[in-house]
Parts: structure tokens; sequence; C-alpha cells
């Protein structure tokens, strides 16, 4: 049966954390769909991840739109999330109007993500949530402000937390159904997750939030770098480059292939 946003809310009230993973393929859409992922994110991560940018800027709609296709063919149960990538919802209203609405129709996915809290993005939500078009919200560290606020955790200062909490609650108010919350300290994620009526989803934000989320590659084991807040449960990286390395071993001393492999 697939996830709903009316589930995630239903969720948070019975304490029920939400499990959220990034993918940008079919076939690894499939197989977290297939372990029980309850959100699926089509994140502008895929930037730096698969497409070896320095950052998530240089994202475009047509390769979100791209990536959100394939991995909607491979999910039966999850709930798809596309990330809106830099500066196709900013520039105005109806901007990210026709962005969002590019992504419902042209992929099958079911909801849209942005990064922002402040008072012009909490209207930018309201009007897409008033156009049918649910919205994920998404505060503390926003990647897309790199430049501004760089890597390092967020809402250090007294006002900075203020100003988070304050956002987050803009996005409710405007209807987002559910905020994710990034690398901000574990006492601020619990403050918000307790204040909000809409599930948190945290990302190096404590273990009190309403779900949690990582970079796919991350949990894998694939990532050159892991995050501070992140954890490998494998490592496939280095499975993979054995793997390789074994069967170019064996090409080159053409114990591969076989009569049975040919």
């Amino acid at each position: 049966m697939s996830v709903t946003i009316q589930q995630l809310s239903q969720w948070k009230q019975q304490g029920r954390a939400i499990v959220a993973l990034t993918a940008w393929d079919y076939s690894s859409a499939k197989l977290l769909d297939a372990a029980g992922v309850d959100l699926i994110l089509v994140g502008d991560s895929l930037g730096m991840v698969v497409l070896g940018y320095d950052t998530t800027l240089p994202v475009t709609l047509e390769e979100m739109l791209h990536h959100a296709k394939a991995v909607v063919r491979g999910v039966k149960n999850a709930l798809v999330v596309v990330d809106l990538p830099f500066m196709t919802y900013q520039e105005s209203i109806q901007q990210a109007l026709q962005s969002a609405g590019r992504v419902l129709k042209e992929t099958g996915a079911k909801a849209v993500k942005l990064e922002g809290g402040y008072p012009e993005m909490a209207e930018t939500v309201s009007r897409l949530v008033a156009a049918g078009i649910p919205v994920l919200g998404h505060v503390g560290l926003t990647p897309q402000s790199v430049h501004q606020l760089g890597w390092r955790q967020q809402g250090k200062t007294e006002a900075a937390r203020a100003q988070i909490l304050a956002e987050a609650l803009a996005l409710e108010a405007a209807g987002a159904f559910a905020v994710v919350l990034e690398h901000i300290s574990p006492q601020l994620g619990a403050e918000i997750s307790q204040k909000l009526t809409i599930p948190t989803i945290g990302i190096g934000a404590g273990p009190d939030c309403d779900g949690q989320i990582l970079v796919a590659h991350d949990l894998l084991g694939m990532s050159e770098r892991l995050p501070p807040f992140a954890k490998a449960y494998a490592n496939l990286g280095v499975l993979a480059t054995e793997a390789v390395q074994q069967y170019a071993a064996e090409v080159r001393s053409r114990q591969f292939p076989l009569r049975s492999n040919s």
C-alpha cells in the first residue's frame, strides 16, 4: 500500500519513526522500496554524489525530472519526493508553480521539496499547496545556500536558533506536510519536533525528530567522505572495487570467461 502524506502525520501522532533515504535511479529505488523505506527523496544531492559537482547548485530541473522518472518507475509503496533545484523556484511564485507542476505531471512523484522558510518562501509554499502540490520544507543547513552558510552546523546562537524555529513554524502554517531539519543541534531538533504538529525528518538533527533521512550512498559506504552525522551500515565501495579488480585480473589471465559463461 502506497505511503501518503496523511500517513506520515498519523505516524507522528503514534510515535512511529519515519524512514527516509535518497535515490536517483530505478534499481536503487526498487531496492529501497523493497526494504520498506517510507519516503524516497530524489535529492539535488544528485549533483554531488552522481554528477560530480562540488555543490548542488549546478543541477538543472531537467536533470531532476530525468532521474525522478527513473525512481518512480522503481517504487510501489514509498512516497517519492523530488527536490526543486537552485533557482527553479526562488525567482517568483509563478516560477515555483511551473517547476513543481512539471515534477508532478511528468514524473509521477507525489510531492516536491524546497529549501528555506523565511516569509517569502512560506508564501511560495502556501501557493503551491493551494494548487494541490504537497510540499516538504527544509530548514537549518540548506545546501543551496552553501556560499552563504557553508557546511557548518546551523543555529549556534540564540538568534539563529530562534530564526530556524520561526522558519519551521512558518512552513507548517503555510501548509507544508513535513520539514527536513539538517545539521542543527539535537536540542533544537527536539524543540522544533515538539512544537510542530507536522512531522520533522532529521539529518544531523538528533534522535528526537519524527524521522530520519540519509544519503543512500553514505549509508552503503559508497561516499568519498562520510558526513559527521551519517553512518555507514555497509562498505559497498570497497566490495565493488575488489569485485572489479578480481574481474580485471581474471580477464587478463584469461580465466574469464569459461565455457560455462559463453
